[in-house]
């Protein structure tokens, strides 16, 4: 794949360059999740022509979780983000100054709202409007520079997952990842708790002996987690599609992630420093206390967009019709009887490998092609259709180690 390719881009203030120019309305507490749900609904309705660039986010909860404000600050500074609108009530916890602040830091317009200061709901829904129109206009003036291949960040997932998902959709994104990491792009795959039984191969291709060892410990970490849980990561749904373990879908998870070296071991939140292949963790630290470690897909959509994924890959054979706010989402269908009955939601077809009529190089140059042309401002089905799911809860992370991040070896 040749470094050439390039595609317009927003230029943030630190560098880093985003493929959408997002305004966010985020709620800092459930109490202003719908005036701030009103606010994007009404700026949609008046604002036809440019339906999509504002996107709802927030965090429900009442009590502090320094997990939550990490992926709050990480999601409103994206650089796929323009700006941010935060909607307060006024007596949660979360950190509302410091967050505005931080967001200003990073170079971006930013308004907060009280709500109790306000004057209510009808108060600060017109106040609401009236903030996300200054936003966007100064949204409008960053300047679009060239953004090339090796500057992209691409995260992938798998839900719905059926006995075709491991055959078909997920090795076709394991070749997409591979032509990304040979161009030196960052991609990134998850999830521990689904990588149960493939620590041994992972860990042997981990750029040194110490990061190999953090992934065993962080996917010994999973199935403990699980084990006291009582539950693994293996729903009704992906035993009636045909997956008989919890082994039997890791393999087919795993298959995600392509042949490439992998480079480090990053936690929500966390950036990763070049461009090369990231395991992502998403099982809590410690014991566990937050219940299921994701309580959907879209939960960890947004841990990979906080991580930095500009564009989501996202697999599913017995079939998903979820999107995302902020990144694009790219559906891959693995299972041929899934996209004829759910086509009008899908961007890939991978089930025609199964059919014999396409090869696992050629549908992952088709994804390839497809991160290419989203990149490039094209929308995905996911986008055309409106989806902007967001959903984040409470969790508990350490800081990774150096051996999380090694130095690669220039050959």
């Amino acid at each position: 794949m040749s470094s050439a390719i390039n595609f317009p881009a927003w230029l943030r203030a630190d560098g880093r360059k985003g493929i959408r120019n997002v305004i966010v309305v985020a709620y800092l507490v459930e109490c202003a999740h719908h005036v701030s749900r009103m606010i994007v609904n009404r700026v949609d309705a008046l604002n036809e022509n440019v339906a999509g660039d504002v996107h709802l986010i927030g965090f429900p909860g009442c009590y502090p979780n320094q997990y939550a404000y990490e992926m709050m600050h990480a999601v409103c500074t994206h650089p796929n983000v323009g700006g941010a609108l935060l909607i307060s009530l006024g007596c949660e916890s979360m950190n509302r100054e410091k967050l505005l602040k931080d967001i200003h830091a990073s170079g971006r317009p930013a308004e907060l709202l009280v709500i109790q200061e306000t004057g209510g709901t009808k108060a600060t829904i017109k106040s609401g409007l009236e903030a996300v129109t200054r936003l966007q206009a100064q949204a409008a003036h960053v300047e679009r520079v060239p953004m090339y291949l090796h500057e992209l960040i691409v995260g992938t997932i798998c839900g719905g997952s059926d006995g075709t998902s491991g055959i078909t959709a997920n090795p076709a994104v394991g070749r997409c990842f591979d032509a990304l990491v040979a161009a030196d792009a960052t991609c990134i795959f998850e999830e521990t708790g689904e990588l149960i039984g493939c620590e041994t191969i992972m860990a042997n291709r981990a750029i040194t002996p110490e990061l190999g060892e953090e992934i065993e410990a962080c996917v010994a970490k999973a199935e403990h987690y699980y084990r006291v849980m009582g539950f693994g990561s293996f729903a009704p749904g992906n035993a009636d599609g045909g997956l008989t373990t919890l082994e039997e879908k890791s393999m087919g998870a795993y298959s995600k992630s392509g042949s490439s070296p992998i480079s480090g071991l990053i936690k929500p939140g966390d950036i990763p420093p070049a461009g090369g292949l990231y395991l992502l963790d998403v099982v809590p630290d410690g014991e566990p206390r937050f219940g299921f470690p994701n309580i959907s897909d879209n939960a960890e959509i947004i841990e990979l967009i906080a991580c930095g994924s500009h564009v989501i890959l996202f697999t599913t054979g017995r079939g998903s019709v979820v999107g995302s706010a902020i990144s694009p989402v790219i559906k891959v269908c693995a299972n041929p009887e899934t996209y004829r009955r759910l086509a009008d939601d899908m961007d890939v077809n991978a089930g025609r490998i199964l059919e014999g009529e396409a090869t696992l190089d050629e549908v992952g140059e088709e994804i390839l092609q497809n991160v290419i042309d989203v990149a490039s401002g094209k929308r995905s089905v996911s986008e055309e259709l409106g989806h902007q799911e967001f959903i984040l809860t409470y969790k508990a992370f350490e800081p990774i180690g150096p051996s999380c991040l090694p130095v690669r070896q220039i050959a």
